[in-house]
């Protein structure tokens, strides 16, 4: 039977030495290591595992949530038109062209 303690707790509220073993524990990061936690209808929170030898806890973290990725869209990132695309596939059928004659 696992006799640990369970805590919730915010990264924020945790000492010092407990950031630390949670940047030993998740060297790259925690991102993928997210769970949410539901409270209720609407209601949540994004936490982690902490295992220590006494206690096992959940640390919340805050997350950025992007609540307006079509604002990312509307940059240009995703323009799906190269330019100068037909020239370079235009000079590239011409050297086809050019090496089928010879």
């Amino acid at each position: 039977m696992n006799d640990k303690k369970r805590l919730i707790v915010s990264y924020h509220n945790l000492s010092p030495e407990l950031q630390e073993e949670l940047k030993k524990q998740y060297p790259l990061g925690y991102t993928d290591k997210m769970i949410r936690i539901e409270k209720g209808p609407g209601d949540f929170f994004y936490a982690v595992l902490l295992e220590t030898p006494d206690v096992n806890y959940l640390v919340k973290v805050d997350v950025k949530i992007d609540d307006d990725p079509e604002e990312e869209e509307d940059k240009g990132y995703y323009d799906d038109e190269i330019k100068g695309a037909e020239e370079i596939a235009d000079d590239e059928s011409d050297d086809d062209d050019d090496g089928e004659n010879s």
